[in-house]
């Protein structure tokens, strides 16, 4: 008799291109499990990612502004939102599995510190004699130790093509890790999602930064990618301010992402790859942009890393935080009876710099001044 479980993989695994990870295919998990009589292993993998409490708290972690303070602005968890999004788009048309990136786009933010890259930095240098502090290693702590909603283990136990794609995410704020993965690179699952996340941080820091005035039109619109989007939307004719913005960013978006599609299909068909596994050994992404969108895009980069990241009105908030994260750190080194049962259990194994670090680096932005006044009993503005 045919079980749910089959009918179910049967589905799944129909329509998917030979290049694609399926279970069938899968390295599996370190912790076997009872597969489920109704999800497959990957959904498993997103649901539990869904699940989670690193990824509830995206939603008070900056992106570019801060969370309470700008809350017209994208967060951590918004910004996920929008990369998943573009994830599932480009998977479902290359043939790809669509619940093993959707999962790769859901988790790859999770080691994010509060306050972005500001936080990321001061993180760094506080552990520079322990290994130092990186998201992306981050992300991997989190999924396989600092989550812990099982008995048994620690973790979420996540697939090992999951974890594959969170060790080897790359952009250009992104590192990919070597350690305990002996791929050259990672699934075109995985590959879909450092291009969907590109595509997103770009599009909507632009978008963000036009509307919080920090850019204007003026500035970008010798921006190649910017100036095409206003010749497609006739911008001239929308009259609303926001509207104009909203419609360029999601024209930005949209020509990348038919671009990325129709190069990846060429790349792809072009490398003679006979499955997932020899993907992994390629050191070059297939899914890539056309060399024309890739220029164009990396312009847009340059634009936004000198017009807005390092904006005046930004760099102030990075010298707070250097202040608070600081602060914060060398207080909870001093007094580790104030870190919850967890972190001291992880301190004795790991030191107690690195449970420090992980006990921060999970914080929201809001949560992070709160433990700095009850811990140094001084306001994030007398610090």
């Amino acid at each position: 008799m045919l079980t749910w479980r089959y009918l179910i993989q049967e589905a799944m695994n129909e329509g998917l291109a030979w290049y694609a990870v399926s279970e069938r295919t899968s390295r599996g998990r370190a912790h076997p499990e009872r597969a489920h009589p109704y999800r497959g292993d990957f959904e498993r993998d997103r649901d539990r990612i869904i699940h989670c409490s690193a990824f509830r708290r995206l939603e008070g972690k900056t992106q570019v502004f801060t969370p309470g303070l700008d809350d017209y602005y994208r967060t951590r968890l918004t910004h996920t939102i929008e990369v998943a999004q573009i994830g599932r788009t480009v998977a479902r048309v290359l043939g790809l599995n669509e619940n093993l990136t959707e999962a790769i786009c859901l988790a790859h933010d999770l080691g994010h510190p509060p306050f972005g890259h500001a936080g990321e930095q001061v993180l760094n240098e506080l552990t520079a004699d322990c290994g130092g502090f990186e998201h992306n290693r981050q992300t991997l702590r989190v999924v396989d130790i600092l989550e812990h909603p099982y008995p048994d283990f620690a973790g979420l136990n996540l697939m090992y093509e999951t974890r594959l794609g969170l060790a080897k995410h790359r952009t250009p704020y992104d590192q990919a890790q070597q350690i305990g993965f002996n791929e050259q690179n990672c699934s075109l699952e995985g590959q879909v999602a450092d291009i969907a996340d590109r595509i997103a941080y770009n599009c909507h820091d632009l978008e963000d930064g036009l509307r919080a005035g920090i850019i204007t039109d003026q500035q970008v619109a010798d921006v190649e990618l910017f100036a095409e989007a206003r010749r497609r939307i006739n911008a001239a004719r929308i009259e609303d301010d926001g509207i104009r913005r909203t419609r360029i960013a999601k024209t930005i978006i949209d020509m990348l992402v038919s671009d990325c599609i129709d190069a990846s299909k060429t790349r792809i068909r072009e490398s003679a790859v006979s499955g997932p596994h020899e993907v992994c050994q390629l050191s070059e992404d297939l899914i890539a942009l056309s060399e024309e969108k890739e220029a164009a895009l990396a312009r847009l980069e340059s634009f936004l890393l000198e017009n807005f990241y390092h904006h005046a009105a930004l760099a102030q908030v990075a010298e707070k935080v250097q202040r608070w994260l600081g602060e914060l750190f060398r207080s909870l080194c001093r007094k580790s009876n104030l870190l919850p049962r967890y972190f001291r259990r992880l301190a004795a194994e790991q030191g107690i710099e690195r449970a420090v670090c992980d006990y921060i680096a999970g914080m929201t932005d809001r949560f992070c001044l709160k433990s700095l006044e009850a811990i140094t009993g001084r306001s994030a503005e007398d610090v």
